[in-house]
């Protein structure tokens, strides 16, 4: 590969980082008055977080079964109001059993 072109990935990269950047600024200055708008860039840092994790919640561990289990403990936990700490010690419980059994 050469020098040029690793330059030029970096400038593409730098240009579109900033673009994401500025463009909402530039284009949005007033408030958003749409109900439908206001509400999507509402949740879109969840589901971002979530696209995240997810995939990395099931290939963490040595088996996608006990990154599955585990994720449906903690999502369970989380809906009957668990704390934090609970539901994170649950689901490393849950893999470590599972996967004790299955190696």
């Amino acid at each position: 590969m050469e020098i040029e072109q690793i330059y030029i990935y970096l400038f593409v990269m730098s240009a579109v980082t900033v673009a994401i950047r500025l463009v909402p600024l530039t284009l949005i200055r007033g408030q958003v008055r749409n109900q439908f708008l206001r509400s999507f860039l509402y949740y879109v840092p969840y589901v971002t977080l979530a696209v995240m994790t997810f995939p990395a919640i099931l290939s963490a561990t040595q088996t996608p079964i006990s990154g599955a289990l585990a994720f449906a403990t903690g999502i369970a936990l989380a809906w009957y109001g668990a704390s934090l700490f609970k539901v994170s010690a649950a689901c490393c419980v849950i893999v470590f059993v599972v996967e004790l059994g299955l190696c």
